[in-house]
């Protein structure tokens, strides 16, 4: 029987969608947010006679509703338009703000100068966003409720920029309202963060979410630098700012709140770094360190920092990978069998096939869905059997309904799909 505790992670997840309820938010005198109209936020600040939008949602469809949702607080002309960063969810719906109106199409120079991220291709249908889960099984995607599920993410409606940021930090005037541009990357290397100095506002775009950083994305990018992220968050405290509107989820409202994000998001990537960092000098493996990096009580039970999105064993292995390397320093695993040839041992070792399918079923039943799935996995990869598929499968659905985080979640529930042949 099923314990209400062993899915406690899931109703969090449940609870967390209540972070992108659609709402327009105003933050400050002229300054309104729309939360939950798209995938990420859109800024709106008004000018005594015209607008300036900072990102600009994810595509043309969700950038109209959001335009009607602003109503009359949205005056045109619209004089700039400011992307934080160069994500899809951020810059899809730029022509339908500038509309007729020429605005300036502001960017840091990374935006335009930098290639496309390269990602590893998709394997076994998973996807961390769950953009073709059935409704039934979504909850949603770490930073907002809908990845592209309803109205997919499109570059159709990006402008390109007009104006190149250069500098750390850059002061402009725009319609009469006085804006720093703070280049902070940390999840994009173009990054930049708004800060309105008579309104005391920050827009940091994604250097600070409500959720553990995704600093080594499920989906195959490379590890997001943390030393890079924690010098932006300390340029950006120093701001001492009374309301942040991140690119996801809702506004933080309050000079000490403001300083307690922005602080537990520091100081939770710089001890997953020194804990990392240690030990690695004392040699020990990706595993291991699994197994002992942690957030001190403080930060884990900081509404900041739960996984939502990130997760911390996955920024272990990713900054072991990036500061040491692939070799975990065990010489068996300098030339390891291949997947197949191990599963042809196992199932040897298990006295045959139908005895390690058995093993695996009976761990399912068990409870025990992680040791199913690597049992599975070996049958799999020597014999291709359909009923180890089931198995894996299976398990990993359980293994979905266990998570706190949506990209794992998503990224397992995707995968038990494909392999029930239920997803192309």
């Amino acid at each position: 029987m099923n314990h209400p505790e062993e899915f406690a992670g899931r109703e969090q997840l449940r609870a967390s969608s209540s972070e992108f309820r659609r709402e327009i938010v105003e933050v400050a005198g002229g300054v309104f947010a729309a939360i939950g109209y798209s995938a990420s936020n859109v800024v709106l600040i008004q000018t005594a006679s015209s607008s300036i939008i900072i990102d600009t949602s994810a595509n043309p469809v969700d950038a109209q509703d959001i335009v009607e949702a602003f109503g009359e607080r949205f005056r045109r002309p619209v004089a700039a338009i400011i992307y934080t960063h160069n994500h899809p969810d951020h810059t899809g719906g730029a022509t339908v703000f500038a509309g007729g109106d020429n605005p300036a199409i502001i960017s840091h120079r990374i935006l335009v100068e930098s290639g496309p991220e390269f990602a590893r291709g998709p394997r076994d249908g998973g996807d961390a966003f769950g953009t073709k889960l059935p409704e039934a099984l979504f909850i949603n995607a770490g930073t907002q409720r809908e990845y592209g599920r309803v109205t997919p993410h499109t570059r159709v409606g990006f402008l390109q920029p007009t104006r190149l940021i250069d500098a750390e930090e850059e002061e402009l005037v725009i319609a009469g309202l006085r804006l720093h541009l703070v280049h902070a990357p940390g999840e994009a290397p173009e990054n930049i963060a708004v800060w309105l100095p008579n309104q005391r506002v920050l827009v940091p775009g994604d250097i600070v979410l409500k959720t553990f950083p995704n600093l080594s994305p499920i989906r195959g990018l490379k590890l997001r630098p943390p030393q890079v992220w924690i010098a932006s968050l300390n340029r950006l405290m120093r701001l001492d700012a009374e309301a942040m509107v991140q690119g996801h989820m809702r506004p933080v409202i309050g000079r000490t709140e403001v300083a307690r994000a922005l602080r537990d998001y520091r100081d939770g990537i710089e001890i997953v770094l020194d804990q990392t960092l240690d030990g690695i000098r004392r040699g020990r493996t990706p595993d291991e360190l699994v197994e002992t990096v942690r957030l001190p009580k403080q930060l884990a039970d900081s509404p900041y920092l739960q996984e939502f999105y990130g997760n911390v064993a996955w920024a272990v292995r990713g900054i072991y990978a990036d500061y040491a390397g692939w070799f975990d320093g065990n010489a068996t695993n300098l030339h390891p069998l291949t997947p197949r040839a191990r599963g042809e041992r196992m199932i040897a070792l298990m006295g045959g096939v139908e005895a390690l399918v058995r093993r695996a079923s009976d761990a399912l039943t068990c409870g025990d869905f992680q040791w199913a799935a690597e049992l599975a996995d070996h049958v799999i990869a020597a014999t291709g059997s359909r009923e180890a598929t089931e198995i894996k499968a299976d398990a990993l659905s359980q293994l979905a309904e266990r998570q706190i985080n949506a990209t794992a979640r998503n990224y397992y529930l995707t995968t038990a799909q494909y392999l029930r042949g239920q997803l192309s």
